[in-house]
C-alpha cells in the first residue's frame, strides 16, 4: 500500500473509485466530473490516494477554500482495512497545517460514514443539503484526538 499525494493523473482512477461505492452514492453521477475533480486538486485544496498494484483504492480531498471535506472513498474491495482512517489523518494534518478553521463534512444518516466519523470525534453540527448530518471538526478535537492515539 502506497499512500501520496494526489495528482491529476490519479482523478479517473479517482473517479472509478467514487462511482464503486456502495454508500454515499452520487443521485446524479454526471454533477461530480474529472474537471471538478481537478479544480479541487488544484485550485481548492489538496487530495491523497492509496495505491495497490498501481490502481487507486481510496482517496480524500480536503478544501481549505470552502472549508470542507470534498471527498473520503474507498473502493468496496479494500475497505476495513485501515485506509479510510489513513486517508482521513493525512487530509486532516495537512488541513490544519493550512488553517485553524473548523472543517466541516455532511454524510447520508445510518451509514458506515456517519459511524466512522463520530468514532474519529467529529460533532455533529446538524443538517445538510437532503437530509444529510452535517459534522463539524476543530483543531482543537483534532489536536487533542491525535494525542490520544
Amino acid at each position: 500500500m502506497i499512500y501520496r499525494e494526489a495528482t491529476i493523473d490519479d482523478v479517473p482512477q479517482m473517479m472509478i473509485v467514487r462511482l464503486a461505492v456502495k454508500e454515499n452514492r452520487l443521485n446524479n453521477p454526471a454533477l461530480v466530473t474529472e474537471a471538478i475533480c481537478r479544480d479541487y486538486l488544484i485550485h481548492k485544496g489538496k487530495g491523497w490516494v492509496c495505491v495497490i498494484d498501481n490502481a487507486v483504492v481510496g482517496f480524500s480531498n480536503a478544501s481549505v477554500v470552502e472549508k470542507n471535506v470534498w471527498a473520503l472513498f474507498v473502493h468496496p474491495g479494500f475497505d476495513e482495512r485501515g485506509i479510510g482512517k489513513k486517508l482521513h489523518d493525512m487530509m486532516l494534518d495537512w488541513y490544519f497545517s493550512q488553517t485553524k478553521d473548523n472543517i466541516w463534512l455532511s454524510t447520508a444518516p445510518g451509514t458506515r460514514a456517519e459511524k466512522f466519523y463520530r468514532r474519529a470525534g467529529w460533532l455533529e453540527a446538524g443538517e445538510h443539503g437532503k437530509g444529510e448530518i452535517k459534522f463539524e471538526m476543530s483543531y482543537e478535537i483534532w489536536e487533542t484526538n491525535k494525542i490520544k492515539k
